[in-house]
């Protein structure tokens, strides 16, 4: 699936990805390719990236790997919108 991240001052990331958890405003949740199409505000956490992530030299320092592999960048707040194997996450 493809993934998109844009904040108010670039595109963060963009490219292909084998899993999406997010921090929704009802709790935690995960997307794998063909979840249903979804639209959802986010929370205070971390949007955690399973996959085969390049992040542009610019905007590494807003990443970090974790402990399991999974590539992290936290968020105060956001929305995100899961359509047709599309994941565009609003960041701020």
């Amino acid at each position: 699936m493809y993934l998109e991240i844009v904040s108010p001052e670039a595109t963060l990331f963009a490219g292909e990805v084998t899993s999406v958890t997010v921090p929704g405003i009802n709790g935690e949740f995960q997307m794998l390719t063909d979840h249903a199409p979804i639209v959802s505000l986010l929370q205070e956490g971390n949007v955690q990236i399973e996959g085969d992530v390049i992040v542009e030299e610019a905007y590494e320092n807003k990443f970090t790997k974790n402990s399991d592999g999974k590539t992290v960048l936290p968020i105060s707040s956001g929305t995100i919108e899961m359509k047709d194997n599309k994941v565009i996450v609003l960041a701020d």
